[in-house]
């Protein structure tokens, strides 16, 4: 979550007319994440989440994200849920944004998540995508391999003023991947969050509660998503891989939906793919992010240190698979 559109006093009190949710009482912008804006919103009725689409939300794709959090609350998974306005509808204007106001789930979410909340998110992935098994909708991962040469294309000089010799080796990443890609369209597939990071999960001490931002969600390999978690919770700040944070999260996946022969032999390039997706991001999240932004961009050399890493993996044994 983040803020990139400033929402003044008087366009709130007026977009809230909207609904029946009464009068702010307290509003917030939320500085964490880097894509959608994002403020804590309190008013008489309650407490509850004011998201605004930024420059990555596909204004085709909001419907799909509505139906998907519906899908899954009524599916009994713990996810915040859109708030429709007097006229029925949850998807609104503000600020010259699409946006939504979605119900405030209980929780924090972990800044060191520690072992015990790996194996945890790990059993909460999993029953995600057990819940959103028969949602109907597709969605098309619209940052899946095929969007990383564009990302990449023009930002080779960057990467090398970031870390000389860094441009060499994400091409060899490029190519690496688009190699095994054959191999891996014929892997289980479903709607996975893709974002799963620890500011998106939320936890009573040790216990998952829920997910939130879904945002990136999308019909994609499931077993992508685990790499996508490994890749947000099992490396440390220093860059140091985490093994027993990504063997107990790897496990916990496993206890509700074991992984098949294919998923655990395409695991190292998935992980190495999903770290390449956020390295790239972050790139471009790099020098386009606005100065007045309420966010500072993350650094994409974090995923320079895990993709380093997955150049040396050979199988899901060394992630603690």
């Amino acid at each position: 979550m983040a803020v990139y559109t400033n929402v003044s006093d008087e366009d709130l009190a007026q977009y809230l007319t909207e609904y029946d949710l009464g009068e702010a009482i307290a509003f917030k912008g939320i500085a964490e994440g880097v894509e959608n804006s994002n403020y804590f919103l309190e008013t008489t009725k309650g407490r509850f989440i004011l998201t605004l689409f930024e420059k990555r939300a596909n204004p085709a794709d909001l419907p799909y994200f509505i139906e998907l959090k519906q899908h899954l609350a009524a599916n009994g998974y713990s996810c915040p849920l859109p708030v429709a306005a007097k006229d029925g509808k949850a998807l609104r204007t503000l600020a010259g944004r699409p946006s939504v106001i979605i119900t405030f789930l209980q929780g924090l979410s972990p800044r060191v998540p520690n072992a015990v909340q790996c194996r945890e998110l790990g059993i909460g992935l999993a029953r995600l995508h057990q819940a959103a098994a028969n949602f109907a909708m597709q969605r098309e991962n619209s940052l899946g391999p095929s969007s990383w040469r564009v990302l990449w294309e023009g930002r080779e000089q960057t990467a090398e003023t970031l870390q000389p010799g860094l441009a060499e080796k994400i091409a060899t990443d490029l190519k690496s991947v688009a190699e095994a890609q054959s191999s891996l369209s014929s892997l289980p597939r479903g709607t996975i969050h893709a974002d799963l990071f620890p500011d998106n999960a939320f936890f009573l001490g040790d216990r998952f509660t829920g997910a939130i931002d879904f945002y990136f969600a999308c019909t994609d390999a499931l077993a992508y998503d685990l790499a996508v978690c490994v890749n947000a919770w099992a490396f440390e700040s220093d860059g140091a891989f985490n093994y027993s944070k990504a063997a107990n999260l790897i496990a916990g996946y496993q206890s509700v939906r074991p992984l098949d022969a294919d998923e655990k032999a395409a695991f190292p390039i998935l992980c190495r793919g999903a770290a390449l997706r956020f390295f790239l991001t972050r790139l471009v999240d790099w020098t386009d992010t606005p100065d007045d932004a309420l966010v500072k961009p993350k650094d994409p050399l974090d995923y320079a240190d895990r993709l380093r890493f997955h150049r040396t993996t050979r199988s899901i044994s060394d992630y603690g698979g």
